[in-house]
């Protein structure tokens, strides 16, 4: 165990020798370099949360039609699994680093670049796929094909893979696999931001908050934990610069001296990205709920996330040092919304709020029984006139005897 402990430090001093050579034979950063590397990144991370709030909404409509047709609820992030995304994060990036540490990082990224190679093209595919389709020649049809893949026989068959596309949706996959074979052999800081920000995009469309309470929980803890591991250790910054994978965006800040060969990166992580997107496309779906004509709590939330980030970004250019981005923007994007809806008077509205209700809120719990009964006191009242008319109706006949 102690060979374990002093080989890691030992390989962690090595990397901490060669981060110092490679930052010394580093082109230095023009103002206007460092001012256009900032500026990219800011518009890399704020077009993937509009475009993948909007399409969210989409999705979850979708959602909706596909649970009201099959029953089947769709998954969303629950409470606990807010609380514990923290900690399951920490103990992942705590792993990548220790792997870096005792083994070779050109054989774990070797692995890394395999896998995102494929989950990259799927990425793209999905996000592309309609463009591409509406950019096909019509020389080339539409003609359907379909996977199915089964195992069992009679009542107790299985589907495996149920799968539909059309010679459209081939292109597609063709012209993202050529993205996905640049950035495999060339690992292009373009190619690799083409795959981030398909991950974001889709990342924010298809992953959902049930409830502000759940944001709220998960943005919270992973204040904390971007706090510990960048201030507290030097663990996510060594395994950022380590990570040869598109989870991260990257712009040259010597781009203007040496063009698209430039190595002197700023970074972004997606995950600065992405769960502050989750969030703000829950309000997005949250303003559609109240059917009002103007989505205030996504645009003010939308815009305190840029402000946000452009306080990450100065800081970082002031103290020279990486910064935990969710430092800023968490603040920022929770305390927006609840602003606004403590001047629009819409706090409880807010905190009940939930894609997919599971169980009927206190006011409706209150609200339908009241209902019910005035429903049974109405047909009971309509029921009396009835019989009270055609009481009526049969002493008038009796009346009618009597006089003939």
């Amino acid at each position: 165990m102690d060979g374990v402990i002093d080989k890691v430090l030992a390989q962690s001093n090595e990397s901490l020798a060669e981060n110092e050579n490679s930052t010394s034979t580093r082109i230095p950063s023009t103002p206007e370099g460092m001012a256009l590397a900032y500026c990219s990144l800011i518009i890399m991370a704020i077009l993937p949360i509009f475009f993948g709030s909007y399409r969210s909404v989409k999705h979850h409509k979708e959602q909706k039609k596909a649970f009201e047709a099959g029953g089947e609820k769709p998954e969303t992030m629950s409470q606990k699994d807010a609380a514990m995304f923290p900690l399951i994060s920490s103990v992942a990036l705590f792993g990548l680093y220790i792997f870096f540490q005792i083994f070779s990082k050109e054989y774990i990224n070797l692995l890394l670049t395999g896998y995102f190679f494929f989950l990259g093209i799927l990425a793209l595919c999905h996000l592309t796929s309609p463009i591409i389709s509406s950019l096909v020649p019509a020389a080339i049809p539409k003609t359907q094909y379909h996977i199915h893949f089964t195992e069992g026989e009679g009542d107790k068959v299985e589907s495996i893979i149920d799968y539909k596309f059309n010679l459209h949706d081939i292109v597609c996959l063709i012209c993202c696999s050529m993205i996905g074979a640049w950035y495999l052999f060339q690992k292009h800081w373009i190619a690799n931001n083409l795959f981030g920000i398909a991950f974001a995009i889709n990342a924010v469309e298809l992953l959902h908050l049930n409830n502000i309470v759940t944001g709220c929980i998960l943005l919270g803890g992973l204040f904390v934990y971007d706090i510990f591991w960048v201030f507290g250790t030097n663990v996510m910054v060594t395994v950022a610069k380590s990570f040869e994978a598109p989870i991260k965006l990257v712009f040259p800040q010597d781009m203007l001296e040496q063009g698209f060969s430039a190595k002197n990166f700023a970074m972004l992580g997606l995950g600065d990205i992405v769960v502050p997107g989750i969030f703000i496309a829950l309000l997005l779906r949250f303003d559609h709920s109240l059917s009002r004509r103007s989505n205030t709590y996504f645009y003010s939330t939308f815009f305190a996330y840029f402000m946000g980030l452009l306080t990450t970004m100065l800081i970082m250019h002031l103290f020279n040092h990486a910064q935990p981005a969710l430092l800023y923007l968490v603040p920022a994007c929770l305390g927006t919304p609840l602003l606004v809806a403590l001047i629009k008077g819409d706090i409880k509205t807010l905190f009940l709020y939930e894609d997919h209700p599971s169980n009927p809120t206190n006011d409706e719990k209150i609200v339908t029984p009241l209902i019910e009964n005035s429903t049974q006191l109405d047909k009971s009242k309509r029921k009396g006139k009835v019989i009270a008319k055609t009481a009526e109706d049969n002493d008038s006949q009796v009346c009618m005897k009597k006089d003939q």
